[in-house]
């Protein structure tokens, strides 16, 4: 853009160079001379009008003007990069590879969001990955997947919680020589004097208590499948949704539905830093898909 408009590269030129404070640096960062370097920079400050970078034989620095230009002008330019990328990725369509953790059992919506998902963008590839219990966040923050679908609640403040689905039942998982194995079904109240398998760390806390209220000690666990080892030598109970428990039955443990308990529920998240084409994509497949 000429006249009064603006010109991207001069842009481009500034933040660099406020960033390096040195023009030769600046210089290789962008593959210019480090006379382009100069020339950018006064073709900027003619358009601004005042000067925006202090160069002596000694240093560089930032006028104050430029400082608070640079304050200003950094989240727009991040964010203009940032339209232009997914314009780009929705021209050319979703390919790729989209990563996606789950927690406890891929079941038949999460199957079907992903079925939904590979018929809308035949070029995109999914790959699932079971997470540990209590691990539900660790991968989508390490970047091991791009988005997981994880038991509420979630309040973690670098993710982003997007569609929420699978609200089910609760069941407590006993030993088959449990006092509740014959049970048909219990109430909330009558696990008070119950010890509950939790998860061990790093799952958050609140996070831990949702899935095991507070009661007499039990042991805490990594995965489901040591939970439900240690459920079937009677040395505590674990609560399980439905779809979960259905999942992994076994011969020594009984699933005992529990009416007054909050049901579980799934929900998609994803890093705050990691949200792409194919991750917003698929969150609309799987909110069409609890539709």
């Amino acid at each position: 853009m000429g006249g009064n408009g603006l010109e991207i590269r001069e842009l481009e030129c500034f933040l660099v160079l406020a960033e390096e404070l040195h023009f030769g640096r600046a210089g290789e960062r962008l593959y210019i001379s480090q006379s382009r370097v100069s020339q950018l920079l006064a073709a900027l400050e003619r358009r601004i009008g005042a000067r925006l970078v202090e160069r002596t034989s000694r240093r560089v620095a930032l006028t104050t003007l430029g400082q608070r230009f640079l304050a200003e002008l950094k989240p727009s330019y991040t964010e203009l990069v940032s339209v232009v990328a997914r314009t780009r990725a929705a021209a050319r369509g979703v390919e790729g590879t989209l990563r996606l953790g789950f927690q406890g059992t891929a079941d038949a919506r999460l199957m079907g969001a992903i079925e939904s998902f590979q018929e809308r963008h035949p070029a995109c590839a999914t790959e699932i990955v079971e997470i540990p219990f209590a691990d539900p966040f660790g991968a989508v923050r390490r970047g091991d997947v791009d988005a997981a679908i994880v038991l509420l609640p979630v309040a973690e403040p670098d993710l982003v919680l997007g569609p929420v689905f699978s609200s089910e039942r609760q069941t407590v998982a006993v030993s088959v020589r449990h006092a509740f194995a014959g049970r048909s079904s219990l109430a909330a109240a009558e696990l008070a004097g119950t010890p509950l398998i939790a998860a061990t760390d790093p799952a958050p806390a609140y996070w831990r208590e949702a899935h095991a209220p507070s009661g007499p000690p039990a042991p805490a666990v990594r995965t489901l499948q040591e939970g439900l080892t240690l459920v079937a030598a009677d040395r505590a109970a674990m609560l399980l949704c439905r779809p979960t428990a259905d999942y992994h039955g076994r011969k020594d443990v009984v699933f005992v539905p529990v009416d007054g308990l909050p049901d579980s529920v799934l929900g998609m998240v994803w890093h705050r830093d990691g949200e792409t084409e194919r991750v917003r994509e698929f969150a609309r497949a799987v909110a069409a898909d609890a539709e």
